[in-house]
């Protein structure tokens, strides 16, 4: 398989987990309860009476089995994982690092984009502004005037929008680069069942493997 499928597997891996995890965090699950009716205490003509209450759930019966089943998909994602660090290893590239890197480069190629959107302004606003001044008898009063607010770009525009570009281009090769390796490296790890299976299927596989 390659890294794409690799990829693909490892999140299928994760999912089974999740639902064996998901079983045994059930309390319903993993207990059962007995229930001792002592009749023959105050009815000596009677025998006491046992009842197991036992849940209606899919595996309750099966606990031991999910849980070897899940050990089993712990040490094939521990096999996978392996893989893939080792086709990784043969790349051109550091992939770990170029796809952390091209993160960084997009969030950059958002700011500088949107700071060659932005454009200046000029606005006035009607009485938004006031002041002290004396009238004619001498006293201080309060009068009211208009405010005019002028927005200006506070950068060199041309500048950023060539580091824009710089920017896009890289984040461009380096996205081909890694695709490219996503489809054509090899990653040696043979899946025990097919990535589209069922939890229930895939189960009943490695019970069936495993002789249980």
């Amino acid at each position: 398989m390659n890294l794409k499928e690799a990829f693909r597997y490892q999140n299928k891996l994760q999912s089974l987990m999740a639902d064996a995890l998901h079983i045994l965090r059930s309390d319903e699950n993993v207990t059962k309860t007995e229930t001792t009716y002592l009749r023959h205490k105050v009815n000596p003509e009677v025998q006491d009476e046992k009842v197991v209450e036992e849940p209606g759930t899919e595996y309750f019966d099966r606990i031991t089995e999910i849980t070897r089943f899940l050990m089993y998909l712990l040490g094939e994602k521990e096999k996978l994982a392996a893989a893939i660090r080792k086709a990784k290893s043969t790349l051109d590239i550091d992939m770990d690092n170029e796809v952390s890197l091209n993160a960084v480069r997009q969030s950059l190629t958002e700011a500088f984009r949107r700071m060659c959107d932005l454009r200046g302004s000029e606005k006035v606003i009607p009485n938004g502004g006031s002041g002290l001044r004396f009238n004619a008898e001498g006293n201080q009063i309060t009068y009211k005037c208009d405010v005019k607010r002028v927005t200006l770009i506070n950068f060199d525009r041309n500048t950023v929008r060539k580091e824009l570009q710089k920017l896009g281009k890289k984040a461009d090769e380096i996205s081909a680069k890694i695709d490219l390796c996503m489809v054509t490296s090899c990653v040696e790890y043979e899946p025990p069942f097919n990535v589209n299976e069922s939890f229930a299927t895939a189960f009943e596989q490695f019970t069936e493997e495993a002789g249980n």
